[in-house]
């Protein structure tokens, strides 16, 4: 036998997959269709699905979601803003701060009323956009009509109010639902017109409280109040532009990072001294209590300080409230603030 002769190597049964079935052209309708499956399938474009809508007939409004577009959680703005008349009206009693429960009320209502009529002008727009796609019109979980039905509860339990309340004191009411509105139908679409417009609807939450308990209101208060809402609405788009860009909100295409920077530092400026202002000229102060308001200063402008770090620095700012109000060390810095307030605010004022 010769060994130096190999024995054959065994036969290997390769199995070979069966060639893919050619595509149905025909049934590809548009030409961008057929030119993308010709290319080789590592060029061809990758595309996001896109949201599947839910049939009209098929929607139904849930009690939640009726709750969400009015958006509850933004209504703290105007437990934030509208007692700050109290500030100029020293002592309180029982009737001031019931009138400025009122006022708060009022302010509920027209701004659940802008809410639903903004986010039904935006229901398209906001589907593009990565986190209002999730609000019940756009998401499909409030049909139009619904959020229609809903408005007009909310407008009639509006002029309710009115007509129950004092006459012709609802009129800083009636401007803010008339700007909203406005807004709402274009104006937002016009760069600084659309920031300048929401931070004049919180002057309108402090002129209708100081109506309602009749108090004065401070001119530097409104304007202390004017520029920091102004400085988180600037912050707000800066947000936006770094989060989803340009193309959801028109007005976004008539700035530029750099141009919010410099536009959110200046008014932060703008609040720091206004506010310094209202201490010294119009605040309605305890007897001695200048050294306790001294040491509320650098309160104010750390809170200023932390909410410009979190905008530049941690790339936040999206939501204010949830900026404002979740943060840790800007809660720790408001409670000390509101705690040396109201210890010059505990007694009579001075002469």
């Amino acid at each position: 036998m010769d060994i130096t002769r190999s024995s054959p190597a065994p036969l290997r049964v390769v199995a070979v997959p069966p060639e893919p079935e050619p595509a149905d052209l025909t049934a590809l309708s548009k030409p961008a269709e057929l030119a993308a499956l010709s290319q080789p399938a590592h060029d061809r474009p990758v595309t996001a699905a896109a949201p599947t809508a839910v049939p009209e007939e098929h929607r139904r409004s849930r009690p939640r979601d009726l709750l969400a577009l009015v958006r509850p959680g933004q209504w703290v703005k105007n437990l934030a803003v509208v007692p700050l008349a109290l500030l100029d009206t020293h002592p309180w009693g029982a009737a001031d701060l019931l009138r400025t429960g009122w006022a708060i009320l009022g302010f509920t209502l027209a701004s659940a009323v802008v809410y639903v009529v903004n986010d039904l002008a935006d229901r398209e727009r906001d589907r593009l956009h990565p986190v209002k796609r999730h609000r019940p019109i756009a998401s499909g979980r409030v049909s139009p009509a619904s959020a229609t039905v809903l408005t007009g509860l909310l407008a009639l339990s509006l002029t309710g109010w009115a007509v129950a309340g004092p006459a012709w004191q609802w009129w800083p009411t009636a401007l803010y639902l008339a700007l909203s509105l406005a807004y709402s139908q274009g104006l937002k679409h016009v760069p600084l017109v659309d920031a300048f417009i929401v931070a004049t609807g919180f002057v309108l939450r402090l002129l209708q409280g100081a109506l309602l308990i009749g108090g004065r209101l401070s001119e530097w208060l409104a304007l202390c109040v004017f520029s920091l809402c102004l400085m988180l609405s600037l912050g707000k788009r800066r947000h936006e532009m770094t989060a989803a860009g340009r193309a959801h909100r028109p007005a976004l295409r008539g700035y530029t990072l750099a141009f919010l920077d410099h536009l959110v530092v200046l008014v932060a400026v703008l609040t720091a001294v206004s506010y310094v202002l209202y201490l010294r000229d119009d605040a309605a102060l305890a007897t001695g209590a200048s050294f306790v308001i001294l040491l509320s200063a650098p309160c104010a402008v750390f809170g200023l300080a932390r909410y410009l770090q979190l905008l530049l620095v941690e790339e936040g700012g999206g939501n204010p409230v949830h900026v404002l109000f979740r943060d840790r060390a800007t809660l720790v810095n408001a409670g000390l603030w509101a705690v040396l307030v109201a210890l010059a605010l505990l007694t009579h004022p001075s002469g």
